[in-house]
């Protein structure tokens, strides 16, 4: 399997960057991009969406709740019980998925996003499962803190 490319990597960045803008229109700030360790520290709300077919592996989108809190608050949604931040964090996930399949190509397959609670390096969290070392890509975005981890190797 081969390693993904700088400009695949970037359409992650992209993508999150477009999500915050159009959703919330105010662009968050990328932070970093950085190949990570295998202790890697996220947020306690998590959406994690598996392609296999041209690619292998997950993305993993990690968010605190309060962040969570002012995305539904900003789409005029007011229940703000746990379940509905996990659907929050799922949906963002999802939407970095389907941008994944317009850029690299309709054979990616993507999973319908499984989202838990708990930071990703905890027994319970998921680690890297298919590079030793993930791609992460830290932001911030309203004075919160939000990391997406790009898990991907190339099949072809």
């Amino acid at each position: 399997m081969a390693t993904i490319s700088e400009q695949e990597l970037r359409l992650f960045v992209e993508s999150v960057k477009n999500y915050f803008t159009v959703t919330t229109r105010q662009e968050p700030q990328v932070t970093s991009a950085y190949l990570g360790t295998e202790s890697m520290q996220g947020h306690e709300f998590n959406g994690v969406v598996s392609f296999s077919g041209q690619y292998n592996g997950h993305v993993i989108v990690s968010m605190p709740a309060r962040m969570l809190r002012e995305l539904l608050l900003l789409q005029h949604e007011t229940d703000m019980r746990d379940d509905n931040l996990l659907d929050a964090v799922g949906e963002v996930a999802n939407t970095l998925g389907g941008n994944a399949r317009k850029q690299l190509g309709a054979g990616l397959e993507i999973s319908v996003p499984v989202t838990f609670q708990g930071q990703m390096g905890s027994e319970a969290g998921v680690r890297s499962r298919v590079r030793k070392r993930s791609f992460l890509i830290s932001l911030r975005w309203n004075h919160h803190s939000a990391l997406v981890c790009v898990d991907l190797e190339r099949t072809h």
